[in-house]
């Protein structure tokens, strides 16, 4: 039977276990929507109201089922406005698939309406050439049933990333012959394993070691490896750190989680990745904020200390650090077979001996946790982050899932929000994409509707993506917003001001008058959306009550919270290092800070 192009992607798209496809229509892909609409495409179409929106949530809904599903948007604006989610994805290493409109193949080139032709018709696909894993420009029918196994063998294998394929508006309605493919004939079966010198040489390294510590990065949870992480760190009694995106590789009330690494970091994670003989790394790519910018002694110390570096993608196996061990594979094949070549003697004497080295991180974490009780315990409003999270915490259930948005929210929840299970922590790491959070709750919620969901953002993040509040309300989505208002980027604020001594841009006040702070009224925002919850708190003690309530609520609902700008106590603690260049008039304090740090970089 034939299939129009756009017949042929969705059916591709049921067959391949893909519900969803989220987007706007445009004239530019009003075609392949149609396809939609028949009864019996088996695919619902999400209704965003910004393309980017579209794109962080086909993203965060791989994050947190490990099943890619699709964005489609028109050509020209709405094309180029996923170009922010595309990129999000693609540092995180998730994996969706971008279709966009393209101007009829007998047309290119000639100027039509939102056409980018200047020096390529189309231009568009260089536009996310760098921002894709693989991009494709299908020109005939016939490659349709290619160009789609193609397309999910590229997001799916290796080290997962967004894909794109770019329709022209004649092909969307061309017919084929040719059938869908079967996707389990088309990708590989199983997962790629290390050989048996490069695990038995990890092995001895872990077995020798005397102050040993496992880094968990995105890549560990991406490969639903965290029982092998736990079960490694239990057998060989290994304290374990985690990276932005590995947080919830392990739980954070295992005696063997020392706590987060990097910048920020905590007391006990960084004092024991910094100080181990040997650092077992998963799936983590020693950003600079997770590796403090490489400063020895910071958050690492290689050398001396010895890396085992196991990724999916060869390209990151020492390319910040030396390693003693580079093993390319996948994390859970690799850790099943480290596990399997340890006997239970080799483990019973290694954990007896290390019982001590224990013992000393546990220490550090009882210190940490009553650095942090300074800001946890602020009970005035506007109060702090910390104590907000407290109370969140005590009210979400341990598989609820947060969806995080940037600046201080995102350092707070990484340092001080306890998360138990993997793929319930969603933030924008490595890019730290500002409008990530709202879209990624939604996505979180059609992917997981039975377990809650909560977005823990700040008012100048929310208000890049606000008008996804109606996404709610359409689709009957109960998400509780947690909005923590300080009134503009006051983390940007706070490193303008500790790092050059003045800020500008960074607080949202009424610039022209009195100076004095601004804010929209969030609640009366949200109710204008439908919301039927939606308050602000005036009084800490209303907190467990307010989110409580929002979260039985079975409804979208929204709670604000004033969080104060004092910088001592506002959010996360600042723990670890981070290089930015200074300006000659930055603090001489900080400046020779910044010289003796650039001197400690290893990376280089």
């Amino acid at each position: 039977m034939s299939l129009t192009v756009s017949q042929l992607i969705i059916s591709a798209l049921k067959q391949y276990g893909t519900p969803f496809v989220t987007g706007l229509p445009g004239h530019g892909n009003w075609s392949f929507l149609d396809a939609l609409a028949a009864p019996d495409s088996g695919v619902e179409f999400i209704q965003v109201l910004h393309e980017q929106s579209a794109a962080h949530i086909a993203d965060a809904y791989f994050r947190v089922t490990g099943q890619p599903i699709c964005a489609a948007t028109s050509i020209g604006p709405g094309a180029t406005n996923t170009v922010i989610g595309l990129a999000t994805a693609a540092c995180d290493s998730s994996a969706f698939m971008l279709i966009t409109g393209s101007a009829a193949t007998h047309m290119r080139g000639h100027g039509v309406m939102q056409e980018l032709d200047r020096f390529n018709s189309p231009d568009f696909p260089h536009v996310t050439k760098a921002v894709t894993k693989r991009n494709y420009d299908l020109i005939n029918a016939d490659m349709a049933p290619f160009i789609m196994h193609r397309a999910f063998n590229a997001m799916l294998t290796g080290r997962p990333g967004p894909v794109h394929i770019d329709v022209p508006l004649d092909v969307q309605v061309m017919e084929t012959d040719l059938p869908i493919q079967d996707l389990n004939k088309r990708i590989p079966v199983g997962k790629p394993r290390a050989d048996e010198d490069a695990i038995n040489a990890a092995i001895e390294l872990l077995l020798s070691a005397k102050r040993p510590c496992m880094v968990v990065g995105g890549g560990a949870v991406c490969a639903d490896a965290a029982p092998e992480v736990a079960s490694l760190a239990e057998k060989l009694n290994i304290p374990v750190v985690f990276t932005w995106n590995g947080k919830g590789a392990i739980a954070e009330d295992n005696p063997l989680c020392a706590g987060t690494v990097g910048w920020p970091g905590s007391l006990a994670g960084n004092n024991t990745s910094a100080n181990a003989d040997v650092l077992l790394s998963l799936g983590c790519r020693f950003t600079d904020w997770s590796a403090s910018s490489y400063r020895k002694g910071s958050a690492y110390s290689i050398p001396p200390g010895k890396l085992i570096h196991i990724d999916i993608d060869p390209h990151e196996i020492g390319k910040n650090y030396q390693t003693e061990c580079g093993i390319t594979g996948d994390i859970k094949a690799v850790l099943g077979d480290i596990l399997a070549g340890i006997s239970k003697q080799q483990a019973q004497r290694t954990s007896k001996a290390r019982e001590s080295y224990l013992d000393g991180i546990q220490g550090l974490k009882s210190q940490w946790e009553d650095i942090l009780e300074r800001r946890r315990s602020v009970d005035t409003i506007p109060t702090t982050m910390l104590r907000v999270l407290r109370s969140l915490r005590s009210v979400l259930p341990r598989n609820g899932i947060v969806t995080v948005g940037s600046g201080h929210p995102q350092s707070s929840t990484k340092q001080a929000f306890p998360v138990y299970e993997p793929r319930t922590h969603i933030t924008s790491g490595s890019y730290s994409s500002m409008g990530f959070a709202v879209p990624a709750a939604i996505a979180a919620k059609l992917g997981k509707p039975d377990t809650p969901v909560v977005c823990i953002i700040g008012d100048g993040d929310m208000m890049m993506s606000i008008q996804e509040l109606a996404m709610c309300i359409m689709y009957n989505l109960p998400i509780v917003f947690l909005v923590l208002n300080n009134s503009g980027y006051i983390s940007i604020r706070d490193g303008q001001d500790g790092l050059i001594g003045r800020n500008i841009g960074s607080e949202f006040n009424y610039h022209r008058g009195n100076q004095k702070p601004y804010s929209i009224d969030f609640p009366a925002t949200a109710r204008s959306f439908g919301f039927e919850y939606a308050t602000r708190i005036s009084e800490t003690s209303e907190l467990d009550d307010a989110l409580k309530r929002a979260l039985s609520s079975n409804a979208p609902a929204l709670v604000e919270v004033p969080i104060t700008r004092d910088v001592s106590i506002a959010a996360a603690e600042v723990v670890g290092w981070w290089d930015f260049p200074l300006l000659p008039h930055a603090p001489e304090a900080v400046r020779a800070d910044y010289a003796e740090g650039l001197a400690a970089e290893q990376h280089r």
